[in-house]
């Protein structure tokens, strides 16, 4: 007979109360209950899947489009049809399309090396719109480009009805067709995908910041694009390398950036301590040799941290510090309750972990854990309240989870 829900449930309760115990953190919120979601892990160099969770449903791309709007100008690039300083002039339609925009004037120009760059960094609109009219006459025909080039990638369930990713109910993607579009990214264009690791740019004055924050929050982080509309929640496709090893992850469905930007950090820290899937879903993490049954239920790994050289920049492109959030005042009750950053390959990252969210309440605990891969050091906040410890991980920056008394 087989097991009642509430059985699996339980079961999978403890399985992920176990992990906790040896340095495993739980993804941000589930995100399996919002209809929206949508993920999937794959290994960029063989294409194995390490997750998937409603990979093949249609959903929402937003400015996830913009990979493929990209894609076909770097194509254009390479067979010499425009280069970076060829100039782009701006349509009364382009510059009409609504924010995230630069503000372009219709009449005016703008180079195509700038047009990618606002691409990939504000993920301005009217800077899609008016490379789309450039490379295909109009933004209509530019996007039958984009949907024939897509589905002879293999993204078959894919359809673009403009370059931008603004809101079109017959614009429509599939977690694993935007993992299919990042690879062949960055197996078609190696030079070129460093575009997508660009932290800001300069543009009249002004240094316009990347809104992918795994750049400077996640250790091997190195692209690709986000993505929102109401009707797609917030997206993410990234790409991070450790040890030699690529790994691209896509997310859709997000219920805001932190929340997505963590939940990815999550699978892509299950992803690099994952040997492989097994048949009918089930995955083992190599860490104690824990199941984790079912997609929606999985749990990633905490990360090991460890310095991974990033690829030179594009030209025009210029690191900078990205602004962190308000820190938000926690109630500083004592409890039994602990909140867990991370586990780190250094005690030093572990307790600078520890010591920021612990100056927000709380005490600082590092534990050395044995793990398959050696040891780790454990960070956590103790001595919180329930609420504290939740209100730790809404403010927290990367990883974190609220850890029951006993957990």
């Amino acid at each position: 007979m087989p097991p009642s829900s509430r059985a699996i449930r339980w079961r999978t309760a403890c399985a992920l109360l176990c992990a906790a115990a040896i340095g495993l953190a739980l993804p941000a919120r589930a995100q399996s209950g919002d209809r929206r979601y949508a993920a999937i892990v794959q290994d960029a160099g063989t294409g194995e899947v390490l997750f998937a969770a409603n990979a093949d449903a249609r959903r929402y791309p937003a400015s996830m489009t913009k990979m493929m709007t990209l894609y076909l100008a770097f194509e254009a690039l390479r067979r010499g049809a425009v280069a970076e300083s060829t100039r782009i002039r701006v349509s009364r339609h382009a510059a009409s399309r609504p924010p995230s925009k630069l503000g372009l004037r219709a009449g005016s120009t703008i180079s195509v090396g700038d047009a990618m760059m606002a691409l990939v960094t504000r993920s301005a609109n009217d800077a899609a719109a008016a490379l789309g009219e450039h490379l295909g006459g109009s933004e209509a025909a530019f996007a039958r480009m984009m949907t024939r080039r897509a589905r002879a990638m293999g993204m078959t369930r894919t359809t673009f009805r403009n370059a931008s990713g603004l809101p079109d109910r017959g614009q429509v993607s599939t977690a694993r067709d935007i993992a299919i579009l990042s690879r062949r990214l960055i197996q078609d264009f190696p030079g070129r995908y460093a575009y997508f690791s660009a932290s800001a740019f300069a543009w009249r004055g002004q240094t316009i910041g990347n809104h992918n924050r795994l750049l400077t929050a996640y250790d091997g982080a190195d692209g690709i694009k986000t993505g929102y509309i109401d009707a797609s929640g917030y997206n993410l496709a990234a790409s991070a390398v450790r040890d030699g090893r690529r790994l691209v992850a896509v997310m859709f469905g997000g219920a805001t950036g932190a929340a997505r930007d963590a939940h990815v950090m999550a699978l892509l820290d299950h992803g690099f301590e994952t040997p492989g899937a097994l048949p009918g879903g089930t995955m083992m993490a190599s860490r104690g040799g824990l199941r984790l049954v079912g997609a929606a239920q999985a749990a990633a790994i905490a990360p090991a941290l460890r310095p991974v050289p990033r690829p030179a920049v594009a030209p025009r492109v210029r690191r900078v510090s990205m602004p962190r959030p308000v820190a938000r005042q926690v109630p500083r009750a004592a409890g039994r309750w602990a909140v867990q950053v991370g586990a780190y390959a250094d005690r030093g990252p572990a307790g600078a972990a520890a010591r920021r969210a612990a100056a927000r309440g709380g005490a600082v605990e590092l534990r050395r854990v044995r793990v398959r891969s050696g040891w780790l050091w454990r960070a956590r906040v103790t001595g919180l309240s329930q609420e504290a410890a939740r209100q730790v991980c809404r403010g927290a920056r990367g990883p974190c989870m609220a850890v029951a008394p006993g957990g």
